[in-house]
């Protein structure tokens, strides 16, 4: 396989964020409506401290792998967190270092500003991203409750 270039995403990406990401909806049988994928997508470009943002992975110049990521306050630490949303490396990249490298892109994104930990979720059935994550992070044991309408 090619080199794997990680960027921030560009206003010129809309086209291959909205694939991939709508592909990560998939995998997790979800969907959101056009008002999110909008505004997700405005939300990525502004300015804020603790708006998301993004990086896309590409080989050969072909979008095949996103991240989400932002920053929040805790009162853990006198720095802020930061939670990585939603990962995605299109099928055909699995197993490539996609996935690795979108992950050490966003920490060392957060390490620039002071912020030491990062964090994300999955679900328990997604056992090849779980394979990579427990190769770069620590599993905590904690538990996510959602309270749902």
């Amino acid at each position: 396989m090619s080199d794997i270039v990680i960027r921030p995403l560009q206003a010129s990406d809309h086209a291959d964020w909205r694939r991939l990401w709508t592909d990560y909806l998939v995998f997790y049988k979800a969907t959101v409506s056009e008002e999110v994928y909008a505004t997700t997508w405005r939300r990525l470009f502004d300015p804020g401290e603790f708006e998301p943002k993004g990086f896309l992975a590409l080989v050969d110049g072909k979008a095949v792998g996103l991240v989400h990521y932002l920053y929040h306050r805790t009162c853990w630490s006198v720095t802020n967190n930061c939670y990585l949303q939603d990962l995605f490396a299109d099928p055909s990249t699995r197993g490539t270092g996609v996935g690795r490298a979108l992950i050490e892109a966003v920490q060392g994104e957060a390490a620039k500003i002071g912020v030491a930990n990062v964090y994300w979720m999955t679900h328990e059935t997604n056992d090849t991203a779980r394979r990579l994550y427990d190769r770069v992070a620590k599993r905590t044991g904690f538990i996510e409750y959602d309270m749902l309408p």
